[in-house]
């Protein structure tokens, strides 16, 4: 198999569920992990003689993605029935948007992990009602329709994407998109965010595209990758066999590592589109787009570009962006401690790695920005050297107590009385001769060895430079 002579076309269909208090047609709580059928009514039910009425901040969340997406935002849009049967979609359609959808003409950027960038185009994002959700125990299915009616993004890209690690790439950008302008958490576990794939291989330099092959409803960023690798393989696989791809939808299974068939590919027409008669259309005016355009939080791209300016490199300002939490704290230990290097230094390396170690997910961190912030002030004004700080960050995940607490409780401030720790230099270079004469015979390294000495005898307490100050004069005038 020569993969080198394919080139693979990929596009997304992407569902976001969004952040709203209530469904999309109604005013059912929308929440993860409730009672099964506990959070329902006669909208969300499809009962006969229900009427919907449209979610307005479903709607301003939608024209908000739309606009960090760099979409055209359209002034009238249409919802419409889709219908289709399946046991969690209690109407038999889905209302949506078909033809006149919210917004179209966008754009994705996104940075590639060897460095180079990626414009990948947004054909549409519509408005839409999720379906509700079928548990299967053994041979017995379940229905659950507390998710019926929850609002949906559905964002479709244009073919643009041409590798696996593309498509992985462009949906961990567009999630951090979503946290960051809070219309979804758009976490994959909990179904908040979803993925269609449509794939298609084509000779390399050829303009025509191959028969496409719809693999449904992939829940993690990994498996989206996996199943495209898979899913070209087996493509390039058939075609250099001399066989056909054929039009269909596939399902991946993680634990094998491969997609299946699942059914022949329906057609739109096959869903019976038309405008739902219970819903006048949707009418936007630039007035309100604008003022949601103006309340646009900061998105990650000027994040990044603000937190370079701050002079942080680029490799320590990814993860703060990447993760919406950490840059979130970042900026709150800022505002008291204004070193942005010593913070994402201290928060990246010291504290994540420590929650790492004793096992503490970041949602159950016990140190406030004010207590790191307390922290980083005690080494700056020299209460205390950055070994000791390292071993107070250990103790206040530990207890709960504040950095000063321990230095108080501990007798832990640093000495930086000249006069001290100049008695306890001179006391290391008598016990260390060899040492000295070392030192004297150009093998300067040696200090570091008397460094140690004189920080295990003030017990880590004594101040770093001073030492190394005193430990040159000395050795230097002897």
């Amino acid at each position: 198999m020569s993969k080198e002579n394919w080139e693979a076309v990929i596009g997304l269909e992407i569902h976001v569920q969004m952040k709203t208090k209530t469904k999309m047609f109604c005013s059912c709580p929308v929440e993860f992990g409730a009672e099964p059928n506990t959070n329902v009514c006669p909208v969300c039910l499809g009962m006969p003689g229900a009427l919907p009425v449209i979610n307005k901040k479903a709607v301003e969340y939608g024209i908000r993605a739309s606009l960090a997406l760099n979409c055209d935002v359209h002034n009238y849009s249409v919802f419409a029935r889709k219908h289709y049967f399946y046991p969690d979609l209690p109407k038999g359609y889905q209302i949506s948007q078909y033809e006149l959808p919210l917004a179209t003409n966008g754009y994705l950027d996104v940075e590639l992990e060897d460095g180079t960038a990626k414009r990948v185009r947004i054909r549409r994002l519509h408005l839409e009602e999720d379906a509700g959700k079928n548990i299967h125990e053994g041979k017995k299915t379940y229905v659950d329709l507390n998710r019926a009616g929850t609002p949906l993004m559905e964002i479709v890209t244009e073919p643009d994407i041409n590798s696996p690690e593309e498509a992985r790439v462009f949906l961990e950008t567009l999630r951090n998109v979503m946290r960051y302008i809070g219309v979804s958490d758009a976490d994959m576990e909990k179904g908040q965010l979803r993925c269609d794939i449509n794939v298609s291989i084509r000779p390399k330099g050829s303009k025509e595209f191959g028969t496409r092959v719809e693999i449904k409803n992939v829940n993690s960023f990994r498996f989206v990758q996996k199943a495209l690798e898979y899913e070209i393989e087996r493509q390039i696989r058939v075609k250099e066999k001399g066989g056909e791809i054929v039009q269909e939808t596939r399902t991946f299974d993680p634990s094998t590592g491969k997609t299946y068939t699942m059914r022949t590919k329906e057609e739109a027409e096959d869903y019976r589109y038309f405008p739902d008669p219970d819903l006048l259309p949707l009418k936007v005016s630039d007035e309100e787009i604008n003022r949601i355009r103006e309340t646009m939080p900061e998105l990650p791209h000027q994040r990044l570009e603000r937190y370079l300016s701050l002079g942080l490199d680029k490799k320590v300002a990814k993860p703060l962006v990447d993760h919406k939490e950490y840059g979130d704290y970042f900026e709150e230990v800022l505002k008291l401690h204004n070193d942005p290097k010593a913070v994402a230094n201290w928060l990246l390396n010291d504290l994540l790695g420590n929650l790492r170690d004793f096992e503490i997910p970041w949602e159950e961190n016990p140190i406030t920005p004010e207590k790191l912030a307390e922290l980083l002030k005690l080494i700056k004004d020299g209460t205390i050297s950055v070994k000791i700080a390292k071993q107070l960050l250990k103790e206040m995940i530990q207890t709960g107590k504040s950095a000063a607490q321990l230095v108080e409780e501990k007798g832990l401030k640093q000495i930086t009385d000249e006069g001290a720790i100049k008695q306890v230099v001179e006391e290391v270079l008598r016990e260390n001769p060899d040492a000295v004469e070392k030192y004297k015979a150009g093998q300067t390294k040696v200090i570091g060895f008397l460094v140690g000495q004189v920080m295990r005898k003030t017990k880590g307490k004594a101040n770093p430079q001073l030492v190394n100050k005193l430990l040159r004069e000395l050795l230097e005038g002897a």
